[in-house]
């Protein structure tokens, strides 16, 4: 199987006490943790992503704080890879699609936060590049937006972007389709 789940910045930030807290994302982070779950149980390959600020006035993802952590529901193990970015398309300045054709990954199973801004950017960017992308809705987790005067509720703005991406750049899911469409385990 040429199909890799990519985490994308499941990280403490994100999550209430957090500096920059979404909507949903302890539900997201629980549905990541079944994926996560069901590819080591069938050795399949996993890629986490982690932001580290690169900017000095950043106020969330900072280097070296606890908030710039992957979050334990999502924790690597030995063997996992771990690409850290400065910037919301996963592959920019990075080392993911060099990991990405060493491993001879044609397809990507993704989750994460922020669906709007580095889920979306990463999975247009993974399009353009030739992989063939399934975004796994309920494990992505986004936050109420402000236009002008105008406040988009998360769950507006995760629709909202999953119709954009979806049939275009990759097809959505929700964690239940996606696990019952693994391939049997040597052990099943």
């Amino acid at each position: 199987m040429h199909t890799a789940l990519l985490i994308i910045d499941i990280q403490n930030d994100y999550f209430p006490g957090g500096t920059m807290e979404l909507v949903g994302a302890d539900a997201a982070s629980q549905q990541a943790r079944l994926l996560l779950a069901a590819w080591r149980e069938k050795n399949l390959p996993v890629f986490h992503i982690q932001h580290i600020a690169p900017q000095p006035s950043a106020t969330f993802f900072r280097p070296d704080t606890v908030g710039a952590e992957i979050h334990t529901n999502v924790l690597p193990i030995a063997g996992e890879t771990v690409i850290t970015k400065g910037s919301p398309n996963s592959f920019h300045e990075t080392s993911l699609l060099e990991s990405l054709r060493a491993a001879e990954i044609t397809d990507l199973v993704v989750v994460g936060m922020m669906t709007h801004m580095c889920v979306d950017s990463t999975v247009r960017a993974a399009s353009d590049l030739g992989f063939v992308c399934q975004v796994v809705h309920d494990a992505c987790a986004t936050r109420d937006l402000t236009f002008g005067v105008q406040t988009v509720p998360a769950a507006t703005v995760q629709a909202t972007f999953m119709a954009a991406l979806n049939g275009i750049f990759c097809s959505t899911a929700l964690t239940a389709q996606v696990m019952a469409d693994l391939p049997p385990s040597d052990a099943d």
